[in-house]
């Protein structure tokens, strides 16, 4: 269960912790997003979960009562001296001190398709976090549950008329879908905005295509985004305007079409359109 606001900040100040803003700390107390957060990973036994954050615990706690091995990974030393001892008796929990985003991965044993990443994750390092592990060949998860902003939620999972580069990243790697969405009164202290919960399955088969260059393309198609599709083409390629009008109309647009317009099997048609 999750602990209610006056007995986390009761916790808080016999730990001397004081909830960062940078750090994006804040702490879940809705019971029910608790739940379903823990419900999405799926887990099993069999699982190792990575959490990022584990604050004071109340999903931890959730994580080790379903899985065989959760590593916990914390960068502020004092949540982490109060996680020690509300789990020092515990044998299928591994603490870590460390940024994650500087983490080695091979260090702590995580092999590639291999562990799920369950996560209330900070704000300010979602778009970090997102790359690193979606895009990092060697040490991918099979699959995440983050609680993240609402707003970048719904820029991960749009659909063609409204995708972003962000968009275009998450849903080449990964089926992306919502889970819930979590209002921001059910944390302590309260964020200013609402959150959502996404699950994030990667895939294992990836089209056969430079990813280095594809993304270059995609950057460049939505380098501005007021502009139709061809003219940031033309401009970023170097390439006539009439050459880049071919391509789309060849591929059944219009050549007004602008990049938000595009879903990732149309990007990867393009770019292997413009590279052959």
């Amino acid at each position: 269960m999750p602990l209610n606001s006056l007995k986390i900040q009761e916790l808080c100040a016999a730990y001397g912790i004081v909830p960062a803003k940078s750090r994006g700390q804040n702490f879940l107390i809705n019971d029910s997003a608790l739940q379903k957060i823990a419900e999405a990973g799926e887990l099993t036994s069999k699982d190792t979960v990575l959490e990022v954050g584990p604050g004071l615990g109340v999903l931890t706690d959730e994580l080790i009562s379903r899985a065989g091995r959760v590593i916990a990974v914390e960068l502020d030393k004092k949540i982490l001296q109060f996680l020690k001892q509300k789990y020092v008796n515990v044998t299928n929990l591994e603490l870590i001190e460390a940024d994650i985003l500087q983490l080695n991965l091979n260090e702590i044993g995580l092999k590639n398709g291999e562990y799920k990443v369950i996560a209330n994750l900070p704000y300010n390092i979602t778009s970090f976090f997102l790359r690193l592990f979606l895009e990092n060949s060697q040490n991918k998860p099979k699959e995440m549950v983050l609680m993240i902003q609402k707003e970048v939620a719904e820029r991960i999972v749009a659909t063609t008329g409204e995708m972003s580069v962000l968009a275009v990243m998450a849903q080449f790697y990964a089926k992306a879908s919502v889970v819930l969405e979590v209002p921001k009164d059910s944390f302590w202290p309260s964020p200013k905005v609402d959150s959502s919960v996404i699950r994030l399955e990667l895939k294992k088969d990836l089209p056969a295509i430079d990813i280095k260059n594809f993304f270059r393309i995609v950057k460049i198609g939505f380098a501005a985004k007021r502009k139709q599709l061809h003219n940031n083409l033309s401009n970023g390629l170097h390439l006539p305007a009439t050459t880049t009008k071919k391509i789309l109309t060849d591929m059944g647009f219009d050549e007004k079409v602008r990049a938000q317009e595009l879903g990732v099997e149309d990007w990867v048609k393009l770019v292997k359109n413009l590279t052959d």
